[in-house]
């Protein structure tokens, strides 16, 4: 096949983006110019030479940027030449392809463009992913279809393709439900900071935050509630609208031997995964999300490349948040669908997890305390430096609210913590689970296990503890089984994948069972 070019509507996109850099330059040029006591005639037309020497400067890096990458498809291959200064080729076995990702920002949308990101499940930074920016959208749509061919013999052996999740609007009652819904105000002024520092405004300057901390200390018990309700209703606005940006149009489908999900308001983004390459799923419960009752079900598998700079959700996220009820249901039917030659109603279902020894409760009760002890001293430290510097407003008893309330927080966690330990293992599947703050529950096919990695701190040892950590070529690399009972962690390593730890384990005598320990 012959080699191809990238779209030349690239140069339309870059133009208009080109106005992100004109605007604070020219501002900026302006200000030095107008500080010089240049006429104001001369300031203008001096401006409008800067903006086009840099939209030119732009387009003429794109242009050269277009006329150096080539592309090709091949029966076996997928290839691409770029770069300016210094070539680069790259190829792609088209059996090492995991997934597909199309994203299309507005303007690209406008102008039928899209960026297609092809994953290759390599670990190596950049050569994990191959990336065409931009295609047509015809273009991008037909690459994605020779890439990831539906599986014939797929279809004819599975049941069950079409929908398996589409968005409803009461979920977004689940957004505000994030640590970000009580930062809003902080992240609106760091937004802003950038933009108004590029444009010459000081708006955080000293006298600003000298007035703004005046106002707080002087009456901290009317300011501190309204900082902390600004912030939140900021929060939750904000995360409303950050909700239907990502998450408008979501649609995730079964196609024959493969994955497909698609979603976005104003950038779209579709993701096609091969479900051969699907290795688990996990299911992820953060603690606010958690107590409304939420989860959201993301993908354990390989080749899903890393996500952008700014990109607000999990390139393996594969739903939204949404009760969790629906979450696992929806985590249990992604969990049956990758083959593993396991066949029979057993080898589908996802057991639930038990509960590990009472030894690991013990060991973050005293964590819990320890932290409430050394909070209590930060606190009788900060009373004693406060009334040195005259801020008796700031050393008053209610300091001694924060211990005093972080204490039953603390030991609740910790018990909540040690409730959320659990483990299981299936006819296919390893399940872990674990935290409090972040609970993460995750079914690991077994025949994806490639090595085992047992930890066993003084602590631990001391408790008859250890932790038990699956290593995997997908998701995260490694998935931990923390604070199980050494006999059982050891014997659940040896089942979940028989034969791979059996080097490392010697047979102990002890009472009237056989155990095993770690060979040393």
């Amino acid at each position: 096949m012959t080699w191809r070019s990238l779209s030349a509507r690239s140069l339309w996109a870059s133009s208009v983006q080109s106005l992100a850099v004109v605007v604070p330059v020219v501002v900026v040029v302006a200000r030095v110019l107008s500080g010089l006591g240049w006429a104001t005639a001369a300031i203008v037309w001096t401006g409008a030479g800067v903006a086009l020497l840099t939209v030119a400067a732009v387009l003429v890096y794109d242009a050269l940027r277009l006329r150096a990458t080539r592309w090709r498809l091949t029966g076996d291959r997928l290839e691409l030449r770029s770069g300016i200064a210094v070539r680069q080729h790259r190829s792609v076995p088209r059996d090492r392809v995991r997934s597909v990702d199309l994203r299309a920002d507005p303007l690209r949308r406008v102008l039928g463009l899209t960026v297609v990101k092809v994953g290759t499940g390599e670990h190596a930074g950049e050569q994990a992913e191959l990336t065409l920016d931009p295609l047509t959208r015809r273009d991008g749509e037909a690459l994605r279809r020779a890439l990831l061919p539906p599986d014939a013999s797929a279809a004819g052996a599975e049941h069950g393709d079409g929908v398996l999740a589409e968005l409803r609007w009461s979920w977004i009652r689940y957004a505000p439900l994030s640590v970000w819904a009580f930062t809003g105000g902080a992240l609106v002024l760091g937004a802003l900071y950038k933009p108004l520092d590029a444009l010459g405004v000081e708006a955080f300057s000293e006298e600003t935050l000298r007035a703004a901390w005046q106002w707080v200390s002087g009456r901290p018990w009317v300011t501190v509630p309204l900082l902390v309700a600004g912030n939140v209703a900021l929060g939750v606005l904000g995360s409303g609208l950050l909700f239907a940006e990502s998450w408008a149009r979501y649609r995730l489908e079964r196609e024959p031997g493969r994955l497909r999900l698609s979603r976005g308001l104003l950038t779209s983004r579709s993701l096609t995964l091969e479900v051969r390459r699907l290795r688990g799923v996990e299911l992820r419960e953060p603690l606010l999300l958690r107590l409304g009752g939420g989860a959201r079900v993301t993908a354990v598998a390989t080749g899903l490349g890393k996500a952008e700079e700014g990109e607000t959700e999990d390139v393996a996220a594969l739903t939204p948040a949404l009760p969790r009820a629906e979450a696992a249901r929806l985590a249990a039917r992604v969990a049956a669908l990758a083959p593993t030659g396991r066949a029979g109603a057993a080898a589908r279902e996802v057991p639930e997890p038990v509960g590990h020894p009472r030894a690991a409760r013990r060991r973050r009760l005293v964590r819990a305390l320890a932290g409430v002890a050394v909070l209590t001293a930060a606190c009788l430290a900060w009373v004693s430096w406060a009334e040195r510097q005259g801020w008796e407003a700031w050393a008053g008893g209610w300091v001694w609210l924060v211990p005093a309330l972080a204490l039953p927080a603390a030991l609740w966690l910790a018990v909540d913590s040690y409730r959320s330990l659990g483990h299981a293992l299936g006819a296919r599947h390893l399940v872990s689970r674990h935290g409090s703050v972040a609970r993460r529950t995750v079914a690991l096919d077994r025949a994806g296990i490639v090595g085992w990695t047992i930890r066993q701190s003084y602590g631990q040892r001391r408790s008859g503890l250890l932790t038990v950590s699956a290593t995997t070529a997908a998701g995260a690399g490694h998935y931990d089984v923390l604070d199980v009972g050494h006999d059982d962690g050891l014997r659940l390593a040896a089942h979940a994948v028989p034969g791979l730890l059996d080097p490392f384990l010697v047979p102990v005598v002890g009472g009237d069972r056989p155990l095993v320990d770690a060979a040393r």
